[in-house]
């Protein structure tokens, strides 16, 4: 079988990390989501000026667009609109058919309002509008500002998927300010069973930085090399069932809320020295997601072994991280490091945007 369905049968979704119009006019993600259970797609900044800059398809309609007095952002925004549009209705089926569990279209909110929890929130309500499918995730940032627009955003009944997690620290903000928004939607009388969330965890780049730390300190260290990220994953796992499958979120569970699905992002594998699937194969298990590019994704189809494997060595997760604290490595630290160049990193590349429809 091909192990991308097999992943299925274990509980996890395999997600899409691209989009653009050739994938759409060409049938490949319409021959991903038939042939692979592709069960959704993620997009960020990157990802669509690589698509605009790079891709034929949209050059008649840029420019028509500007030939319109719009922003450099609005015709971004008439430029990529159609094509989330597109890509959900391609999943409208399994959306429909897994109760509203599976089948989702991230679009990211402006890099620019990270730290406007307002302007987030006004951002996040125009472009649910502006698609108008229910199989829409809103992006928004796990920043401070970010906590505040998710809970606000959960609380109007807007389905969101949080980007730019790096640290286990980020993980709890985010689980508290989920269940913060389902109670607001529940006190005003809203349905809490029409709300998704997914909690974007971003691997690989933990690993470059903490593998880069310990190579600095020396000594025995370089053996934790290559762990962190799966390390991470593992524990963020077991907060994420003690959070979701525990009596705290009993009532609201008992109301219809779903967990807040852990998503693994960042899972193209960056050190060549290491396994092309190190983020995929040990991180399967039920009620997660896993969003790969496409060359993970072609690894996975070719040459992966699947099997659960995400509660497996959890005590050795646990001490890993005692390891890395005792060679005075801060995790919280690491994490709020690679937050703030997660962020910058997508501040150039909506510039680069930009600069592409002004």
């Amino acid at each position: 079988m091909n192990p991308l369905l097999q992943v299925r049968q274990h509980g996890q979704q395999i997600w899409l990390d691209n989009l653009s119009r050739t994938l759409l006019e060409e049938g490949h993600l319409a021959r991903f989501i038939a042939d692979d259970g592709v069960a959704g797609v993620t997009t960020n900044p990157a990802i669509f000026h690589k698509a605009i800059s790079g891709g034929r398809y949209y050059e008649d309609d840029l420019a028509t667009l500007k030939q319109q007095p719009l922003s450099a952002e609005a015709r971004y925004e008439a430029l990529v609109i159609p094509d989330v549009q597109r890509a959900c209705e391609l999943l409208a089926p399994l959306h429909r058919d897994s109760g509203g569990s599976a089948g989702y279209v991230s679009l990211e909110v402006s890099p620019a309002l990270a730290h406007d929890a307002d302007g987030t929130v006004a951002a996040g309500l125009r472009l649910k509008a502006a698609v108008d499918r229910p199989n829409l995730l809103i992006k928004v940032p796990a920043t401070q500002a970010g906590l505040v627009a998710i809970e606000r955003l959960i609380g109007e009944g807007v389905s969101v998927n949080v980007t730019l997690m790096f640290s286990l620290a980020h993980c709890e903000g985010v689980g508290e300010a989920y269940l913060r928004g389902l109670a607001r939607l529940r006190a005003a009388g809203g349905d809490v069973a029409g709300v998704m969330s997914v909690a974007s965890l971003f691997l690989s780049r933990v690993d470059t930085l903490v593998d880069k730390l310990l190579e600095e300190r020396g000594g025995d260290l370089p053996a934790l090399r290559g762990g962190s990220a799966v390390a991470m994953a593992r524990l963020a796992y077991e907060a994420y069932q003690a959070r979701f499958h525990g009596a705290g979120f009993e009532d609201l569970a008992a109301a219809g809320a779903r967990p807040q699905f852990m998503l693994w992002a960042s899972t193209g594998t960056k050190n060549p020295a290491y396994s092309d699937l190190l983020y995929v194969e040990p991180l399967i298990g039920a009620e997660t997601i896993n969003t790969l590019p496409d060359a993970t994704l072609d690894a996975l189809r070719d040459h992966g072994r699947v099997a659960s494997r995400l509660e497996e060595d959890v005590e050795q997760a646990a001490a890993h991280f005692t390891a890395l604290a005792a060679a005075g490595i801060d995790l919280v630290a690491v994490g709020e490091r690679l937050q703030q160049e997660g962020l910058a990193q997508f501040e150039q590349a909506f510039a680069g945007l930009l600069a592409l429809t002004a």
